[in-house]
């Protein structure tokens, strides 16, 4: 509980160390106020995965680690509310994907398989405290819960809290977050087994305009962790999560094109990495309005 106090004190001392941040000028209020809500992608994702060493991955709560080899179809809602006020940014976002496939092989049970489960709700505060060259760096702290729709047949549903503190770079044309960051997750998936973790995080979101109507974008992170209250054979010591997509308008904000995502873990009872490779064509609508 001591170490779980620390964390968020030490996430509220940016925003109190620089509240003072829109002080007029001369008796003059110089506030510039922008509120956006960014649909960074609302579609179906027609997909085939490869997953390699899922056995030793099976009562993982990642079903990304434990999934079949096949083709499925997958749903995903991103969105961003971005509140910007002088060098302040406070983004709030919530990520949602599911994917669900059902074999029914004849004259056999029908078998199920969750290929894609996840929900993240994510708030995050940055201040600029410098410009260089376009880019603006400052220091960031974030709060996440992450969850998931269902249980699967071999773990419970997945559920953390999830803080973190560092510095970030962002709001760039292109580059549009890169933030290293310590990290602190309490981890209640397991009813009478919670564990607090201890770790940090380098994180990326790139968008690149080849040309008109054609965008290619970027994201993922990756997690170390360093310290556990108890040990947990699921835990992940090493995590790395990354998408990398070329959206092409169809009409209007309807995009389509392709996407690789991967997915690269460690877990402290496991002998080898387990991955997920994932190839696919997307159909997304993608928008942003100004409120």
């Amino acid at each position: 509980m001591k170490k779980i106090s620390l964390i968020l004190f030490l996430a509220c001392v940016p925003a109190g160390a620089f509240a003072g941040d829109d002080t007029p000028l001369f008796g003059v209020s110089n506030d510039t106020k922008t509120l956006q809500l960014n649909v960074r992608r609302v579609g179906l994702d027609l997909s085939k995965t490869q997953v390699d060493n899922a056995g030793e991955y099976l009562n993982s709560p990642v079903s990304a680690l434990n999934a079949t080899s096949q083709d499925y179809i997958k749903g995903v809602f991103d969105t961003i509310l971005e509140f910007t006020k002088n060098k302040f940014k406070w983004d709030n976002s919530l990520f949602m994907e599911y994917g669900k496939t059902t074999l029914k092989p004849y004259n056999e049970p029908a078998t199920t398989d969750e290929n894609a489960d996840k929900i993240q709700y994510s708030s995050d505060l940055s201040y600029e405290c410098w410009e260089f060259s376009g880019f603006k760096f400052g220091p960031t702290v974030r709060a996440a819960y992450e969850t998931q729709f269902a249980d699967s047949d071999d773990s419970p549903r997945q559920n953390i809290l999830r803080s973190s503190a560092g510095i970030s770079l962002f709001a760039h044309e292109i580059l549009k977050s890169l933030y290293l960051t310590g990290i602190h997750e309490y981890d209640f998936t397991y009813a009478g087994s919670q564990n607090s973790k201890f770790g940090a995080e380098i994180g990326w979101r790139v968008d690149y305009n080849i040309r008109e109507g054609v965008k290619l974008s970027t994201d993922g992170y990756y997690r170390e962790y360093l310290s556990y209250s108890r040990y947990i054979s699921t835990d992940l010591e090493r995590d790395l999560s990354a998408v990398v997509r070329l959206d092409t308008n169809l009409w209007g904000n309807f995009t389509m094109g392709p996407y690789v995502q991967y997915r690269l873990a460690k877990a402290r009872g496991a002998k080898d990495y387990g991955s997920n490779l994932i190839f696919g064509i997307s159909f997304n609508y993608i928008t942003d309005f100004l409120l």
